[in-house]
């Protein structure tokens, strides 16, 4: 099953759209080969890299992508577990200011994202129909479980597309 777009706000529409399986379980499954062999393919030289002026280096993209499914896995587990509190929102760039990438390895990043992506695999494989339906507040809107899962196979995909297009193309 996928979401409906009264399941989540318009602005996640670029993400879920870019997911074509109806099964979020498996399509986060199918996420990680792709995931490590184009990662592998990001040599060392480019890791502080920007396309454009103001732009992310790819260390820092690579770190949003940790920091942004971090949150989304954070968000579902918190509506599964029946939370009413509306959940916070983040502020992307004052993350990435603050993530002080410099002192990190390109290497290290690749990894903790793989780990990431293993534990948002781990943790939606747990999930049950009931919970996939849950629905919360986060960032100000409603939003189910099973939006969220969407959201972070398609949020990195995109990410994923523009490293590609931009930084390694």
């Amino acid at each position: 099953m996928r979401p409906l777009p009264s399941d989540y706000a318009p602005f996640y529409e670029t993400y879920v759209s870019l997911v074509k399986s109806d099964d979020i379980k498996q399509a986060l499954s199918a996420t990680l080969p792709d995931i490590e062999n184009f990662l592998q393919s990001i040599p060392e030289n480019k890791s502080d890299y920007a396309y454009a002026e103001n732009k992310w280096t790819v260390k820092q993209v690579l770190q949003h992508g940790i920091d942004s499914e971090r949150v989304f896995a954070y968000r579902a587990m918190c509506i599964a577990r029946g939370e009413k509190q509306p959940l916070p929102s983040f502020d992307e760039n004052l993350y990435a200011e603050n993530a002080t990438v410099q002192h990190r390895s390109l290497q290290g990043l690749k990894e903790e994202l793989l780990l990431q992506r293993k534990s948002s695999i781990s943790l939606f494989e747990q999930f049950t129909g009931n919970m996939l339906q849950a629905s919360g507040i986060a960032s100000g809107k409603p939003i189910t479980v099973l939006s969220l899962g969407y959201i972070i196979a398609g949020h990195w995909q995109h990410h994923q597309q523009i490293l590609a297009e931009r930084y390694l193309g």
